[in-house]
């Protein structure tokens, strides 16, 4: 029997543990390619990642720094804003950690707070978030000029997904951190929150800095597709490297092994 032809296409089956980390392990030494190339041609990135609270942001960037060095890789995930940074100018508090030449810097959330959560969470006025769509393209324009590759990406979860993975928040212990009073309220906002995605969409994706959405109901395919994407914009090449080899170890020569009471942890495992 063939199928509607207005029938929805078969979502893919949720990609398989064993697969993903294959997938994984190859990207992982790209990426390390990319930092040796990004050090020793004095680079500067910055990679934005926005979404809905549940869509994948955390684990997308666990699975970009586990295998490398934090000091070129760094997270920045800044809190609530205190009564000193709310007397600034609004991107000040932001712009302090872009990247210097050597760097690869990852928003967990950036100063596109103020188009999402704090607009539809009634803690800035429509005439600031206003300002602030007006403003966001002529300042990432100055951070592209400066010679910093930006990268911004959405990810983007389902309603019945998103539900799902909220449920599994509250009943698995190694994750309740993450759900907040903040998750709840904003739960019953979809909507609210989606006319807020569309109006940062169509003020702020420009020719210089536009988004980039990924689909992350299945969690390891989008963090598989995000990660070869950011890549794939980045260019970069694997250097030469000498031929490894371990020196000869010194002789032990008078060295004794101290008489010395060391407090060994208890082997519980």
């Amino acid at each position: 029997m063939k199928a509607d032809k207005h029938e929805a296409p078969a979502e893919p089956e949720k990609m398989k543990r064993k697969d993903y980390e294959a997938e994984l392990e190859k990207l992982h030494v790209e990426l390390v390619k990319l930092q040796m190339w990004l050090v020793a041609k004095k680079m500067k990135v910055c990679v934005v990642f926005e979404g809905r609270d549940t869509a994948g942001k955390g684990g997308t960037i666990k699975a970009i720094t586990e295998r490398v060095s934090p000091r070129v890789f760094r997270v920045v995930a800044l809190p609530a804003p205190t009564d000193r940074e709310k007397s600034q100018m609004y991107f000040q508090r932001y712009m302090r950690h872009l990247p210097a030449a050597g760097e690869f810097v990852i928003f967990d959330r950036s100063w596109y707070n103020r188009a999402g959560v704090e607009r539809v969470m009634g803690f800035t006025s429509e005439a600031q978030v206003r300002k602030f769509l007006r403003t966001t393209p002529l300042v990432e324009a100055a951070i592209v000029q400066s010679g910093i590759i930006l990268l911004k990406y959405w990810l983007e979860v389902s309603d019945d997904e998103q539900t799902r993975r909220l449920k599994e928040r509250a009943t698995d212990g190694r994750k309740l951190w993450k759900l907040s009073p903040m998750d709840l309220k904003s739960y019953g906002r979809w909507y609210d929150y989606s006319r807020a995605r569309d109006d940062m969409f169509t003020a702020t994706d420009s020719p210089q800095a536009p988004w980039y959405v990924a689909r992350t109901d299945d969690k390891r395919r989008g963090r598989l597709n995000i990660i070869r994407h950011m890549l794939d914009k980045i260019p970069y090449e694997d250097l030469p490297r000498e031929k490894f080899s371990l020196p000869k170890r010194q002789k032990r020569g008078d060295y004794v092994e101290p008489d010395y009471p060391f407090k060994f942890i208890k082997e519980q495992y």
